[in-house]
């Protein structure tokens, strides 16, 4: 069911979330990386783990596909999300003390909006073999 799936993939972004932002924050205090290449690390990580969990816990009957062909699906339409999230992200605090105090309430509100963009190509394109 669509609400179902809307809902696992939510579940799934928030554990993305946790690791996008939390790997930021470790790499903003731990290298000298700094906001915008950590964040490029951190959003790495993130989709790599985010797609493993769309395909078996969201999307679980998109398996068959071959893994690498379904990743290059997954980055691509992916591509369009993660530019409007980073862009609002880097927009966020170029412009903004409060952000650029404050970087993870960035990740948050590029995160955010993208979420529609995300859900609808991934379940039109990347995984649409599970959409019966």
């Amino acid at each position: 069911m669509l609400a179902g799936q809307f809902v696992r993939f939510c579940i799934v972004g928030a554990v993305g979330f946790l690791i996008d932002a939390g790997l930021l924050w470790l790499l903003l205090y731990g290298t000298a990386l700094g906001p915008y290449g950590g964040r490029v690390i951190s959003f790495l990580a993130a989709a790599t783990v985010t797609w493993v969990l769309h395909r078996c816990f969201t999307f679980p009957a998109a398996r068959r596909p071959p893994r690498g062909r379904q990743w290059l699906h997954f980055v691509a339409v992916n591509g369009a999300g993660a530019l409007l999230n980073y862009g609002v992200y880097a927009l966020l605090i170029a412009t903004t003390a409060f952000f650029a105090q404050a970087p993870v309430l960035a990740v948050a509100a590029g995160s955010a909006l993208a979420l529609a963009v995300n859900f609808t190509a991934n379940r039109l394109w990347v995984f649409r073999h599970a959409r019966t």
